[in-house]
């Protein structure tokens, strides 16, 4: 059984499609936080329109932008410059940390409308180009994966955010998925893939490399930043006393 090209019962299609799909899960976090706040102050009534029109302008907006990029990356180095940007937003992944302060919650439906696409436009870069490199350049991977996708972030957000804050290791699994698809998109870069192709050692080596490089760095950073919190705490308050 074939689609656009793809044999849907073959395990490459779905090992992609699965990965496109695991990246938008996982990336997706912070627009459903968005979605949240944008919507928040808004009667009951308005806040599921809100939620539907906002995420369906901030999908069209993706579809388009992630075709847009999956283009360019044909561009000779492009590709490796993608794939360099990807392994810094794979490292960012497991340093990230939470600053939302600046959504401001929409007073009619327009504007929390407006504030949705805007801000998943804004926030939406590493998405673009994660989905990009994955997909192969693949318009119909690409768009597949995403409505498959953005259902579950607008209705099943929450849930998959608590999987996350419940099983943190899905943070550094998914960090590596996306450092093997940063290192995958090197290797595929026109200019270098000659060299890769004939050496299929050195090829695997390379990928390793660049996931258990961007999970240590996490890490490390991350326990670094945790060992200055834990001496701020220490530290002794002083107090003055005023005459």
């Amino acid at each position: 059984m074939e689609l656009f090209g793809w044999d849907l019962l073959s395990i490459d299609f779905w090992s992609l499609l699965l990965t496109i799909v695991f990246i938008d899960l996982l990336l997706a976090g912070d627009n459903a936080i968005v979605i949240g706040l944008a919507a928040r102050n808004l009667p009951k009534h308005l806040q599921r329109r809100a939620v539907v029109w906002g995420t369906a302008g901030a999908v069209i907006i993706r579809i388009v932008a992630t075709m847009l990029v999956v283009s360019l990356l044909k561009i000779p180095f492009l590709l490796a410059i993608g794939g360099v940007l990807l392994i810094w937003i794979a490292y960012k992944l497991l340093v990230q940390e939470d600053a939302h302060g600046d959504i401001k919650a929409g007073s009619t439906l327009w504007a929390a409308i407006r504030t949705i696409v805007i801000a998943d436009a804004a926030m939406g870069l590493d998405n673009v180009i994660a989905v990009a490199g994955a997909a192969h350049g693949d318009y119909f991977l690409v768009v597949l994966g995403l409505l498959i996708s953005i259902p579950i972030v607008v209705w099943g957000s929450t849930l998959f955010i608590k999987i996350i804050g419940k099983y943190p290791w899905i943070i550094y699994l998914g960090s590596g998925v996306l450092a093997f698809t940063a290192a995958k998109m090197i290797t595929h870069e026109g200019e270098f893939k000659g060299f890769f192709d004939s050496n299929p050692e050195f090829t695997w080596i390379f990928l390793a490399i660049m996931v258990v490089l961007v999970i240590v760095a996490g890490v490390w950073t991350n326990a670094i930043r945790a060992r200055k919190i834990q001496r701020n705490k220490q530290k002794p308050v002083l107090s003055t006393k005023h005459k």
